[in-house]
């Protein structure tokens, strides 16, 4: 996994409007990116509602905040509807991001065995570094967590 301190990798993908985001031209803003396993699961809605719901206080804190996960741009654009997000999800449909940040990786659940996201959070700071590592991100406490980042 990327470490605190070191820079964040750079890349682009596809957005849910369709449009390309590429990190290195967010320079000069800090940038949350979480990555998050599916659109529309009980724990992705929660975590990306949280943000919704404090989403004054992100944008008072100048961030821009990206959801990543492997769905692609039509299941995103979905998503963000349903649920009136204010904030950009992209598309990493081969994993490729994921595995760059090191959060692809094997999972259990109910006793069987996959490849998957890892819930985690990256705080990069205005100069492209990483400022703070959430791992094993908490979905109902995720914006508290991140906003006491970006406003300390």
């Amino acid at each position: 996994m990327i470490a605190e301190g070191e820079e964040a990798p750079d890349f682009e993908l596809t957005a849910d409007s369709g449009q390309p985001v590429r990190l290195s031209g967010l320079r000069g803003k800090p940038v949350v990116l979480y990555f998050y396993p599916k659109d529309d699961t009980p724990g992705c809605t929660t975590q990306a509602c949280g943000i919704r719901d404090a989403w004054d206080a992100f944008e008072r804190a100048g961030a821009v905040v990206l959801g990543v996960s492997p769905d692609d741009a039509r299941s995103h654009e979905k998503f963000r509807g349903k649920y009136r997000l204010p904030f950009t999800l992209l598309a990493d449909t081969d994993h490729r991001v994921a595995e760059e940040y090191g959060v692809w990786g094997e999972k259990k659940f109910m006793g069987r065995t996959y490849m998957g996201v890892s819930r985690s959070t990256f705080v990069i700071g205005e100069d492209g570094t990483v400022k703070k590592v959430f791992a094993k991100v908490k979905p109902d406490t995720h914006a508290d967590d991140v906003l006491a980042v970006l406003s300390a």
